[in-house]
C-alpha cells in the first residue's frame, strides 16, 4: 500500500518558498555584483578561493571537483577557461600519472585577493546588515544542521569544507589553508550557484 504523501503545511509551505526565492535571488545579486566588480563569474571565484584554502593552492581535478560539485567535464571546461586567464595551471600529479593538479598561480592569487575586498561587501550588503545578531545566529544554526544531513544523506565526505566550518565538531574536519591565502573572512567561500561557469 502506498503511503499517503507528506504535503506541505500552509507555513511549511511559505516558508520553503521564501527560502528558494531568498537563496536564488541573493545568488543572482551577488553574481551580478562580481561580474560588475571583479569581470569574473561566481562559479570562477569559488574555484579560487578553494584552491586558496589547500596548502601551495593546488588539488587533484577530481578533488576540486568534488569540492565544488561539478561534474568532471563542467570543471575540466572551467579550469580551461581559468588557465586563458593565466589564473590556473595544470601540473601533472606526482602520485598518479593519469591524474592531474589544478595550481592557483601568483596572477590568480592577486586577482583573487583584488576581488575579495568588493566580493565580501556585497555578501555584507545583501545577507548580513539586513538581519539582527539573533537572526544571523538563527541563520547559521539552520544551515549548518542542513549541511550536516546532507553530507550524510549525499554521502559526501566533510573533508570538502573548510577547517573552521565546524569549529566544536571534531566529527567535521576540513582542509587546512594555505598560510599564504587570503583569510576566509576576507574571501568568503561561495557556494555552488549551478551556473554554467563559461
Amino acid at each position: 500500500m502506498t503511503s499517503e504523501p507528506r504535503w506541505l503545511s500552509e507555513t511549511e509551505r511559505h516558508t520553503w518558498l521564501a527560502y528558494l526565492y531568498a537563496h536564488t535571488l541573493l545568488l543572482e545579486q551577488i553574481e551580478q555584483d562580481l561580474q560588475r566588480d571583479a569581470g569574473m563569474p561566481l562559479a570562477y571565484y569559488q574555484i579560487l578561493v578553494i584552491l586558496s584554502e589547500h596548502p601551495g593552492g593546488a588539488m587533484r581535478m577530481s578533488d576540486l571537483a568534488g569540492a565544488a560539485f561539478y561534474s568532471r567535464s563542467r570543471l575540466s571546461h572551467a579550469v580551461d577557461r581559468l588557465e586563458q586567464r593565466g589564473w590556473v595551471r595544470r601540473e601533472a600529479c606526482p602520485n598518479d600519472r593519469r591524474g592531474s593538479l589544478a595550481v592557483l598561480t601568483a596572477a590568480g592569487r592577486t586577482v583573487l585577493r583584488d576581488a575579495a575586498p568588493q566580493h565580501v561587501e556585497s555578501v555584507r550588503r545583501h545577507l548580513f546588515d539586513l538581519l539582527a545578531e539573533d537572526e544571523q545566529a538563527g541563520l547559521r544554526t539552520a544551515s549548518e544542521k542542513l549541511v550536516r544531513h546532507l553530507l550524510g544523506s549525499l554521502r559526501v565526505s566533510p573533508s570538502i569544507l573548510p577547517d573552521d566550518y565546524f569549529p566544536t565538531d571534531p566529527d567535521c574536519p576540513g582542509s587546512p589553508a594555505d598560510e599564504d591565502s587570503p583569510a576566509r573572512g576576507d574571501t568568503v567561500t561561495s557556494a555552488r550557484d549551478g551556473r554554467d561557469p563559461s
